[in-house]
């Protein structure tokens, strides 16, 4: 007998029509996160729409307990040397108290100005506002569904500056409150 996971388990007794709101809800959410130019963008207006805050402002709540090296993968992304620093930032974006997504993310230091670097060390501003200024984009390396009860989304993605400079590699889970009540 096999023992189904409890949001699966719920999605499939709430039947056809509440599967494919589900599916609808969370491809939605990839589209809205894929054409944004920034994440933190598209979770502000998600938040404003879901009313979680007023006005709706991201924080970075920073885990300064993990850190995980920038292992070859990354550092070949990122196009640096082993010996260039890398750092990692393990943030919580939340919005009125609501946790939206948790996010990893490499990024080379020497890439971004002083300033930058300060307010990310120092502050709860999400990344994507404090490196507006490089007009950067981001390029989906790759998304998926997650099921483990708390995210719904995965988005893998490639920061790049206007001189198309890598400079941060992000790997995002998304939360089943950006999808709304209907989520199971």
């Amino acid at each position: 007998m096999r023992i189904l996971s409890a949001p699966l388990a719920v999605l499939l007794l709430a039947g056809p029509a509440a599967q494919a709101d589900s599916i609808d809800a969370v491809q939605q959410l990839e589209a809205d996160i894929l054409s944004s130019p920034s994440a933190t963008q598209a979770l502000t207006a998600r938040c404003a729409r879901l009313h979680l805050a007023d006005p709706p402002a991201i924080r970075a709540l920073r885990d300064h307990d993990t850190d995980r090296p920038a292992g070859p993968d990354i550092r070949r992304l990122l196009q640096v040397s082993a010996s260039e620093p890398v750092r990692y930032r393990r943030v919580r974006l939340s919005c009125g108290g609501q946790v939206l997504s948790d996010a990893d993310n490499w990024y080379v230091p020497a890439r971004l100005s002083a300033e930058m670097n300060a307010t990310l060390d120092g502050t709860e501003t999400p990344f994507g506002t404090v490196v507006k200024p490089l007009n950067f984009q981001r390029r989906t390396l790759k998304t998926g569904a997650l099921h483990d009860g708390t995210h719904v989304l995965r988005v893998t993605a490639l920061l790049v500056d206007a001189e198309q400079r890598p400079f941060s590699l992000v790997q995002e889970n998304y939360t089943r409150v950006l999808v709304g009540n209907g989520y199971p």
